[in-house]
């Protein structure tokens, strides 16, 4: 059984640079088949952002999609672990912060990501196999993560 979260991340994160337009981030995520990129700055993880946020942040507000960067769209309060963190304390942030997935970095460079799924697939102490991560109405799911302005009404 894993003990770390390094035994469980996907190495290699998808990232693009904060100046980066927008549909840059889009053709990525349409021909990864992910939902999310990791946004760099001097190679510093700086923020993400989701499909979600281009549509709530780009798409419905009339944004360029080929000028705007993601800086303007990504969270940037991500909460992240460390590739020595241990998969207990990860599955913990994610149950506390209702999130899917976390970034791991060393010294601000992202090195992974550590996915719900890694956790619940390792069979990670902390995890029933009831546990989830959905986001909840009012709660904290990927796409309302604390420090990101609310999306608009």
């Amino acid at each position: 059984m894993p003990h770390t979260v390094e035994e469980v991340m996907t190495r290699d994160p998808v990232t693009l640079p904060e100046e980066a337009p927008v549909v840059k981030a889009a053709k990525l995520m349409r021909d990864r088949g992910i939902g999310d990129v990791l946004v760099v700055g001097d190679g510093r993880l700086r923020g993400l952002v989701t499909d979600r946020d281009i549509v709530v942040r780009a798409v419905a507000e009339g944004r360029d999609l080929a000028t705007t960067p993601l800086a303007v769209l990504c969270t940037c309060d991500v909460v992240t672990v460390g590739p020595d963190q241990d998969v207990a304390e990860a599955a913990r942030l994610m149950r506390e912060k209702d999130v899917h997935q976390l970034p791991v970095v060393v010294d601000g460079r992202p090195v992974g990501v550590v996915a719900l799924a890694d956790l619940t697939s390792s069979h990670a102490p902390g995890l029933t196999p009831g546990f989830t991560s959905s986001p909840t109405p009012g709660g904290l799911g990927l796409e309302q993560v604390p420090g990101r302005a609310p999306a608009p009404a």
